[in-house]
């Protein structure tokens, strides 16, 4: 996979995400948003797990099982994290700060773990993306700023970065399809007793069915996998930028699915997260070419 096609991939995952929203409004608003995160984790990880083991295509052997735990945890506290933070703080902060922080926290992961500097385009492209995730939301009405609330965003932010670390580690050593089927189910596993203490009225209707289905196989299983195939290719920090595409996706699928408004200093925001994510997508993989290539001669 070349580079180009590797950050689509990773937009592809990122917009897929993108429909989760939208999804959810079609479910019975009677099931908690705990109960929905866990159980897309059950459904993802675990069908596609029980899959692979049929088809006898999974291996435990040689399994890097640090890396896989590490990254299962970080998924599942990013899941517990960001759906608190919303029920404290609402939607709107707890968006911007989750999402907009983990690009920031992945690029100094990668310069403390890993010694590698941001490029000048991801920075760029970063700066655009933050901006215009906060211009996006800032017409929402009845937005409160709860500390506790904040906090929990800020651990969501740094639990995906950590999550999209590690899970590049190990890439390096397994198939993107069965890291993303152990990987989830040791999620989903982590996130079973919240089953048992928030709503589940309407979980087992139709739309309720339908909908877990859709969030578990496509915005989780498909979604993490195309999104896996791409960070191999990529810089994490480069992959946890482009992700910014998945509030973009969100807004857009609101304004022309669901009915919302979006206020014309939103129309910026969305512009200029596309605009960050146009830099990343078309500079990013020439200005990482270069670095490749000045390493390669010993520059």
């Amino acid at each position: 996979m070349s580079k180009k096609l590797a950050y689509v991939a990773v937009l592809i995952g990122a917009v897929l995400w993108g429909t989760t929203g939208t999804a959810q409004t079609f479910m019975p608003s009677t099931i908690a948003p705990l109960t929905i995160a866990s159980t897309r984790l059950a459904v993802g990880g675990f069908t596609l797990l029980l899959a692979l083991l049929l088809m006898k295509k999974i291996s435990v052997r040689g399994w890097p099982w640090k890396l896989t735990i590490i990254a299962g945890l970080a998924m599942a506290l990013f899941q517990f994290c960001f759906f608190s933070s919303v029920r404290l703080t609402g939607v709107a902060i707890g968006t911007v700060v989750a999402i907009g922080s983990a690009p920031i926290f992945s690029g100094i992961l990668e310069w403390v773990l890993l010694k590698k500097k941001p490029t000048k385009n991801w920075m760029i492209a970063t700066v655009l993306s933050i901006v215009g995730c906060i211009l996006l939301f800032s017409d929402k009405e009845g937005m409160v700023v709860n500390p506790l609330g904040v906090v929990l965003s800020l651990g969501a932010g740094l639990m995906f970065a950590v999550y999209t670390l590690f899970n590049k580690k190990m890439l390096k050593q397994v198939d993107a399809v069965p890291a993303v089927a152990i990987t989830f189910s040791i999620s989903a596993a982590v996130l079973l007793p919240f089953l048992f203490t928030s709503s589940k009225e309407g979980i087992l209707t139709v739309p309720g069915i339908v909908g877990t289905l859709y969030l578990g196989l496509a915005a989780t299983s498909i979604a993490y996998i195309v999104f896996s195939f791409g960070l191999q290719r990529i810089s994490s920090s480069s992959a946890v930028t482009l992700s910014l595409a998945e509030p973009l996706t969100a807004a857009v699928l609101s304004f022309f699915v669901v009915g919302e408004r979006l206020a014309f200093v939103s129309w910026i925001g969305v512009a200029l997260l596309l605009g960050g994510i146009i830099v990343l997508t078309f500079g990013g993989s020439t200005e990482e070419k270069e670095m490749e290539m000045k390493a390669e001669i010993g520059m």
